[in-house]
């Protein structure tokens, strides 16, 4: 989780600021881009920081009780540096509680009220925009660097995890149009993403809930389904004619997810999947109420990696479930090292205010929780070193997102990342003696040249 803020676009005389706190997952960055570009077409100038702002939101995290706690200790800094504060996001449900621990608080609006917390900031902090402002045209606020963004295409859940409380935060399944989706990301490759960063609670479910309502787009007929969705994407040029990266996340491996591997062959897709598996022992699934199809999923990896053997598998897990015994975890373990997934993480079970889990019988104790988060993170590090090591030689793609300065010698460095890292989640590629040139969002070819549990570092090919 992070805490984010806006660099100020050019002020409007007089206009009133707003400062964001944003929490939690992309999907709430992207809940608090929106905010604040509904806010800017209304007058509103961004403040950089507490000092300078008329009000400030802080989009809260509400999953876990950690995220909650986080959530209320980011809500006292802004009350005690500012004063002026609405809540919004996940925790933004639990209204009593935010008043409860905060009573000073201005306002409280639930995960993706677009609508009511821009009420909100209207009421408490009335625009002061002059007659002409509306007609000034102001592109997207974007929270992430220039060369990537996240694109969101539904929201809500309609799976009813037992562990999990979205579908009570966020609602049921949701999906957009497809042409306001493939709109909204042939927008954002025009102004310079050259990284598209596909998310949802469930992108494998896409359009199910619109019986995949299908729309015309540049003069043919698209289904709202991930399939069409990915080979639309993939269909996508920068202004200088190259394709950006598309990167799929939150995809359960449904059977039609087979049917995108060979997009990503092609090169028309970034080849990677994020996959929430969770666990592999099927008696851990079927209480989190999770599909039990651990075998038939080792057998599809395989496939899948006969068509793209680049692509990269990334996931999560979760050790000390109620009930999870040794074998269970053991079993897990086993699967991974058969698996050979290329980027795990893992989180020890944490009960969550509302979710039937914690009903469960037999809870793992916090101190067996730990040795089996050592444990799993040691098996994953290893498997992560190999394949890494593996890749010293060879010449791959790489986005940069930092240039750095000229060390005493005149060598500048970089950091990027692979086509096998996401931002912020996976590893990173160090570069050395790269041009003075480089800016973030240039996509070049580096030879790699050393590798460790987690991260590559090579040179630009020349």
């Amino acid at each position: 989780m992070s805490t984010l803020t806006t660099s100020a676009p050019r002020p409007i005389d007089d206009a009133k600021r707003v400062g964001m706190v944003s929490l939690g997952c992309p999907k709430a960055l992207v809940d608090s881009e929106r905010i604040l570009t509904r806010l800017r077409a209304d007058g509103y100038a961004m403040s950089p920081d507490y000092a300078g702002a008329d009000v400030v939101l802080v989009n809260t995290c509400g999953f876990l009780d950690s995220a909650k706690e986080e959530s209320l200790a980011a809500i006292g800094e802004a009350i005690n540096e500012n004063g002026r504060v609405i809540v919004t996001g996940c925790m933004g449900e639990e209204a009593d509680a935010i008043r409860a621990a905060h009573p000073q608080v201005l306002a409280v609006t639930g995960a993706h009220q677009y609508e009511q917390v821009v009420e909100a900031v209207h009421e408490h902090a009335p625009p002061s925009q002059g007659p002409f402002v509306d007609l000034i045209p102001q592109p997207d606020i974007k929270l992430t660097p220039r060369h990537y963004s996240y694109l969101k295409i539904s929201e809500g859940c309609n799976h009813s995890c037992s562990f999990c409380i979205i579908p009570d935060l966020r609602g049921k399944l949701a999906s957009r149009r497809i042409d306001a989706v493939l709109r909204e990301a042939e927008k954002l490759v025009a102004a310079g993403t050259r990284e598209l960063l596909v998310i949802s609670q469930d992108t494998s479910a896409y359009g199910v809930d619109t019986r995949h309502d299908p729309r015309q787009w540049k003069g043919r007929e698209v289904r709202a389904h991930m399939t069409d969705l990915a080979r639309e994407l993939g269909q996508l040029t920068t202004p200088e004619g190259n394709a950006p990266w598309v990167r799929l996340h939150y995809v359960y491996p449904y059977p039609h997810v087979d049917q995108v591997i060979p997009l990503m062959a092609e090169g028309l897709l970034t080849p990677y999947l994020d996959i929430p598996f969770q666990h592999a022992a099927p008696s851990v699934l079927k209480r989190m109420r999770r599909p039990a199809n651990e075998a038939k999923v080792l057998a599809r990896l395989k496939d899948w990696r006969a068509i793209c053997p680049d692509i990269a598998i990334r996931s999560s897990f979760v050790v000390g479930f109620p009930g999870e015994t040794e074998d269970d975890f053991a079993y897990l373990v086993d699967w991974l090292e058969e698996a050979q997934l290329d980027r795990v993480g893992a989180f020890r079970f944490e009960p969550v205010e509302g979710a039937s889990a914690n009903a469960l019988s037999d809870p793992v104790p916090d101190d067996v929780k730990e040795e089996r988060y050592a444990r799993l993170m040691q098996v994953t590090e290893r498997i992560s070193a190999a394949k890494l090591t593996a890749k010293v030689g060879r010449t791959l793609p790489v986005i940069i997102d930092a240039v750095g300065e000229p060390d005493e010698d005149g060598d500048i460095g970089a950091t990027g990342r692979s086509q096998a890292d996401a931002p912020e989640i996976d590893g990173a590629v160090y570069l050395r003696n790269v041009p003075a040139t480089l800016v973030p969002g240039q996509i070049l070819d580096v030879r790699i040249e050393d590798a460790d549990a987690h991260d590559l570092f090579g040179v630009p090919v020349a």
